[in-house]
């Protein structure tokens, strides 16, 4: 029975709490009246405006990704190579390692070229992008961030704060706009680890729901051995047995709910119900046997070895399924040392997965309503480490394709060293308000609030860059 200060019956109560609500009820109703109550609908509804994007999927280059080797042509740079970097641009400036160290410059460690019909220009390490992709891009090469080092810097471009604990990006969107599945998670998280780089770890928080409720919470799936942990029902444990478990688990969980009232039982009882689904629906994604040859020889992977390839032909079965947003994180780009070799092994490691996921994407006629996003937390500095780069957070690059974003075209410059964003500078926040705008949501109104303040993924900043939309 509800308590009294719920002025409802129960049944009214659970339809009308949402997703959660009606998942917990149908438990009592059944699993047809379950797939009405359930609906994917997140709070956002009607969208604050037509949405462009349906769906995003995010390529991390975890790392820190050097714009000097891969997006930002620089040919001053290059004239410059080996003299003093000019102390008017970096003294008082803040530097990580290279704090107090004798400054030269870097020139870029690689050719850059013009692509596609549009021209747009990148480095030669990415032929596979620049012949299929090029024109699909709107390169962002004014980007700013508000962190120097690894972790604080991922916190800040997931959550929109270098401050631990607040909701991760992936969480803000499913709970705005709800998922287009029962079946799996409406936020994956998937990770790949190259060969040519420091690989900084990546820490779960995030892909963390903060304040938000726990069942927005994005799940991380494994691209080796079991896809998810404890996935599979153990040994003597059969589907009906474990259905019947689950039911008189439920039934202690709503039991309890009905005197404490706790957001948190719904989830679990949403999540039960979730882990049971997905028993059937995980294995049936990461089983891409039934996908014909030419696609596998689109991605060049090998199904399960756990590579960003792979990881990219799943995004793209995890898209068709319904899933909100998709996270690949690639840990390899924190190139201190080696800056050429190392810049140019791991841009073969995503290139070629990249622009299949795009070709891939377009041919189903999925790239107009699915935003990629190609980013980093960083960039590197245009004075030498040696044969590296340091990290750096006055300017840097990233990229977005489909999804409503103008293709063929470059937004924003840094200085003609690389060092400083100075056109159509682009703060991390103005970045995730256009992803929000792009999937109907205006980042003003997607507004929680918790322990006394009002909170939004774009603090209290952020600008649409509506010169990037199609």
């Amino acid at each position: 029975m509800i308590p009294e200060m719920f002025p409802m019956a129960r049944r009214a109560f659970l339809q009308q709490s949402g997703g959660l609500g009606a998942l917990a009820l149908g438990s009592l109703l059944g699993e047809s009246r379950a797939a009405d109550l359930a609906a994917p609908r997140g709070i956002v509804h009607p969208l604050h405006h037509p949405a462009k994007a349906k769906r995003v999927i995010y390529l991390y280059m975890a790392g820190g990704m050097t714009h000097l080797e891969t997006w930002d042509p620089k040919p001053e740079l290059a004239k410059r190579n080996g003299a003093p970097m000019p102390e008017s641009i970096t003294k008082g400036q803040q530097i990580a390692q290279l704090q107090g160290a004798k400054l030269n410059c870097l020139g870029p460690q690689h050719p850059f070229q013009k692509y596609g019909k549009s021209g747009l220009e990148f480095s030669s390490i990415f032929p596979e992008l620049g012949a299929h992709a090029a024109d699909h891009m709107c390169i962002l090469r004014g980007m700013r961030t508000e962190a120097i080092n690894h972790d604080p810097a991922h916190t800040f471009m997931n959550t929109g704060t270098q401050i631990p604990g607040r909701p991760s990006m992936g969480s803000w969107i499913w709970y705005g706009l709800g998922s287009e599945t029962q079946n799996l998670p409406g936020f994956v998280v998937m990770v790949s680890t190259g060969r040519f780089g420091q690989s900084q770890p990546i820490a779960a928080r995030q892909w963390h729901s903060g304040f938000l409720p726990s069942r927005f919470q994005g799940v991380q799936f494994r691209g080796t051995g079991e896809p998810v942990l404890y996935i599979r029902n153990p040994k003597g444990i059969d589907s009906a047995s474990q259905q019947e478990l689950v039911r008189s688990i439920q039934a202690l969980d709503r039991l309890e709910n009905a005197v404490v009232a706790d957001p948190e039982i719904e989830a679990r009882v949403a999540q039960y119900e979730l882990a049971f689904r997905m028993q059937t629906s995980v294995p049936d994604l990461m089983d891409v046997s039934k996908e014909p040859k030419k696609i596998l020889d689109l991605y060049g992977s090998t199904p399960g070895d756990g590579s960003f390839a792979s990881n990219c032909l799943l995004a793209r079965r995890l898209a068709e399924r319904g899933v909100r947003f998709i996270q690949l994180y690639h840990r390899d780009w924190d190139h201190h040392g080696s800056v050429k070799d190392h810049s140019l092994g791991t841009a073969k490691e995503v290139d070629r997965g990249a622009s299949a996921l795009i070709q891939d994407l377009r041919q189903r006629g999925m790239l107009d309503d699915t935003l990629i996003v190609f980013g980093t937390e960083f960039g590197r500095t245009p004075m030498a480490q040696g044969s590296g780069r340091d990290h750096h957070m006055k300017g840097f690059s990233q990229w977005l394709a489909g999804g409503g974003v103008k293709g063929g075209i470059s937004r924003g410059s840094t200085d003609e060293f690389g060092y400083n964003a100075v056109e159509k500078i682009t703060p991390v926040h103005d970045v995730q308000a256009t992803i929000l705008h792009l999937l109907g949501i205006n980042h003003l109104k997607l507004v929680i609030r918790s322990q006394g303040r009002d909170f939004r993924l774009t603090d209290v900043s952020g600008q649409v860059m509506k010169d990037i939309l199609a």
